[in-house]
């Protein structure tokens, strides 16, 4: 039995405060022993590294949003740091881990893909902000999709037709959205999905999240079609 709604924190954010402040300390030890043990500059230059590191993954870790994903009768909403977008349940054709085939091997990409039947509802309910975002985050997606056609000068072409206007089952899209909506088109031509969602904001193995996102869609599908009978019998 599906519950009314689920919320899914990802596992990427933990830790996030606890690096933060040893990177903090780190950095703060080796301006120490810059300054004052000259003899230790070795040691300085690691805590100054380590600290980096630490204190780079440990805000980027705190400026995550604590939800990644909550799941609901309607559908599934994905929270970014840049925005957020609602895919409803009724609008995913399939969903599963994103793969490539590479010299005959079969590779899973870290990447949920969802394959929609149309890609408007996404286009209006995506913010600029979030589509620019997530351009930049999935460009090695669009260098994978090129490589499926071995053709490199296939990615020039895929980047040229991103700036131009798009057409959509009658809708017109300019500027950012339409840049996403094309790079939508565009994985799903060579890779097979729509939309890609990173297995960072997971709390779970990919595999079991790809499961439960089925049986929610599954258990809304059986609601609607209850529904359905049931407005029948009364008319």
């Amino acid at each position: 039995m599906v519950s009314d709604e689920l919320l899914i924190s990802p596992f990427a954010k933990r830790n996030g405060i606890t690096l933060t402040v040893v990177g903090a300390i780190s950095l703060m030890a080796s301006l120490i022993i810059f300054i004052g043990l000259s003899g230790f500059f070795a040691v300085g230059m690691l805590c100054f590294a380590l600290g980096s590191v630490a204190l780079i993954l440990g805000v980027a870790k705190v400026y995550q949003p604590a939800v990644s994903f909550k799941l609901t009768a309607a559908g599934v909403a994905f929270f970014h740091r840049r925005g957020q977008v609602f895919i409803e349940w009724h609008n995913i054709q399939r969903v599963d881990c994103a793969r490539v085939n590479q010299n005959l091997e079969l590779i899973e990409l870290p990447y949920i893909g969802v394959k929609l039947k149309q890609i408007n509802p996404i286009l209006d309910c995506i913010s600029p902000r979030l589509a620019t975002g997530l351009l930049t985050e999935q460009r090695p997606l669009l260098m994978t999709a090129a490589t499926q056609d071995e053709d490199l000068q296939s990615l020039e072409g895929y980047l040229g037709a991103e700036f131009t206007p798009l057409v959509v089952n009658g809708e017109r899209y300019r500027g950012v959205l339409a840049m996403f909506g094309h790079r939508c088109q565009t994985l799903n031509e060579q890779l097979g999905y729509h939309v890609y969602l990173s297995i960072d904001s997971l709390d779970r193995e990919p595999k079991e999240f790809v499961a439960l996102l089925r049986q929610w869609q599954q258990q809304a599908q059986l609601q609607t079609q209850q529904h359905t009978v049931s407005a029948t019998d009364i008319e």
